[in-house]
């Protein structure tokens, strides 16, 4: 059996129009970008009007991430059989369509539901935009820039959506953030039918969709099984779940080796610069992901912050990551792949370290520089990450490998909030509350706030104090995991990564 892990032919051919077509597939990203940050600014609104518990308020979370982690290799590689440009435009269409559903989503369930759906049509998004730019741009230094435009306009849109939302949560009701993606799929599928070329791989052979369930199943199950014990510990339903999600996906590696045309080449992964760069995005992603999900509940619950200002204050985060990204491919090439993505870790680690120290008196500079710090770290390591995996594999299997970077992504910002998000959630369960406080209130520090609005003064402070001081003990909880995660990930990236190097044009 051969490899197909074969070098890559440098071709010369420019496309004209391919960086029209790139501003097309940057508008996927950014309709993926700005969904989930408008999640976490909303939360506090969410939890106030359908009164969530503190698990359900999980599972809006991280839900859309659980589903979109199961799909898509599936999704990429069905775009590598039918056509990335038609899954894509069909996804955006679909995502736009739910976005609606979760805007009017009047329970805590109907919520839950909604984000899986869009956990559905996300999954055939980022993959198809990735597959495309390694279709469209043949030569490796304008493949690099392109992948750092594409991972600059992510950034942005996590810049973005926390300063439109704040503007619509100021305004309007919780749910128009997420009509904001309308008009950003309406430009994407009208303007994608004209610009966007149509690639497939030309030799796909059948989807399986025996391969699809195991995956979607072994996902699904397996990352409960963690969310159920990070929050409640190893009960025999927890367990079970967890081995049955392994033993789903022991079965999809098993069929991969033996199927002719597989959904995905496990010997992907014999590639060790392809294995370690998957590898360090997954981890990178979970250490960050408690931080994410849980800094606008402190900037707006702990610190007091309008939801336009909490917006603002997580911008130095998106424009460092963009600056990072436009130059992660030059710099990459004058140093190396291992010392631009180590370094741009250990920056992520040692800021996640200093946010430890954070308080609801911290002054706005040590928080800003934190983040900064993070987005220039993350900008460089997930570019350069994204540009080694697309260049290990063929353009063919582009869509494939798309995918499994964008999996290591979504699994990691999923076992993060369950992991990470359960640590705040216990430490924040701890405190001490003063007679009479609604049992409600320990959920969720939304639902502190509310609880205290119907207590006497004195008490209402009470609580309103106990319960911040809790939040912010398990955010510096959080913060020292992430650090230590992001640490240990930049040692075992220098190694991996060695020897590593990006393609140079011919």
């Amino acid at each position: 059996m051969t490899s197909t892990l074969r070098p890559v032919r440098l071709e010369t051919e420019r496309r004209p129009g391919r960086w029209l077509a790139l501003g097309v597939l940057v508008l996927a990203v950014l309709l993926v970008a700005v969904d989930a940050t408008v999640l976490g600014l909303a939360t506090p609104y969410i939890s106030e009007d359908l009164h969530p518990s503190g698990t359900q308020l999980l599972w809006i979370g991280d839900v859309y991430s659980f589903v979109i982690a199961g799909l898509l290799v599936s999704m990429g590689s069905l775009g590598d059989r039918v056509g990335r440009k038609r899954v894509l435009l069909c996804g955006a269409a679909a995502f736009g369509a739910i976005s609606v559903l979760n805007a009017y989503a009047s329970t805590p369930g109907m919520m839950i539901l909604a984000r899986a759906l869009l956990g559905v049509a996300g999954a055939t998004l980022m993959p198809a935009t990735l597959a495309l730019i390694r279709n469209l741009f043949h030569d490796p230094r304008e493949r690099s820039l392109a992948i750092g435009i594409w991972g600059a306009t992510a950034s942005a849109g996590t810049a973005v959506g926390p300063i439109a939302g704040g503007f619509l949560l100021e305004h309007f009701w919780w749910g128009s953030v997420f009509l904001i993606n309308l008009p950003v799929m309406a430009v994407l599928v009208l303007v994608g039918t004209r610009t966007l070329p149509e690639s497939r791989d030309p030799n796909p052979g059948p989807w399986d969709l025996v391969s699809v369930l195991l995956s979607l199943a072994g996902m699904l199950a397996l990352v409960y099984a963690v969310k159920e014990a990070a929050t409640h510990g190893f009960g025999p339903l927890t367990l079970a779940t967890g081995l049955l999600g392994a033993a789903a996906l022991y079965g999809f590696v098993r069929r991969q080796l033996t199927l002719p045309a597989p959904l995905l080449d496990m010997r992907l992964f014999r590639h060790r610069g392809f294995s370690g760069a998957v590898l360090a995005d997954l981890l990178t992603v979970l250490g960050m992901s408690g931080l994410v999900f849980f800094l606008s509940q402190f900037l707006q619950l702990v610190q007091g912050r309008h939801p336009f200002e909490a917006g603002l204050a997580e911008l130095p985060a998106a424009v460092g990551a963009v600056v990072a990204g436009l130059v992660a491919g030059r710099a990459t090439r004058r140093f190396s792949v291992r010392a631009v993505v180590s370094g741009g870790l250990a920056a992520i680690g040692v800021s996640l370290a200093v946010l430890t120290t954070l308080d609801g008196t911290t002054g706005y500079p040590l928080l800003g520089a934190a983040l900064l710090i993070v987005g220039i770290g993350a900008g460089f390591s997930f570019t350069v990450t994204s540009d080694v995996i697309l260049s290990s594999v063929d353009k063919n299997r582009a869509g494939a490998a798309s995918a499994v970077s964008e999996t290591a992504y979504e699994l990691g910002a999923a076992l993060g909030i369950a992991v990470l998000g359960s640590i705040v959630t216990a430490a924040y369960r701890d405190f001490t509350a003063p007679p009479g406080t609604p049992e409600t209130a320990r959920e969720s520090l939304g639902a502190a706030v509310e609880a205290s609005a119907t207590l006497p003064a004195p008490r209402s402070e009470a609580l309103l104090e106990a319960a911040r001081e809790s939040f912010v003990h398990g955010l510096h909880l959080a913060s020292g995991a992430g650090a230590a995660v992001l640490l240990t990930t930049s040692a075992a990236a220098w190694f991996l990564l060695k020897g590593q190097r990006l393609e140079r044009s011919s």
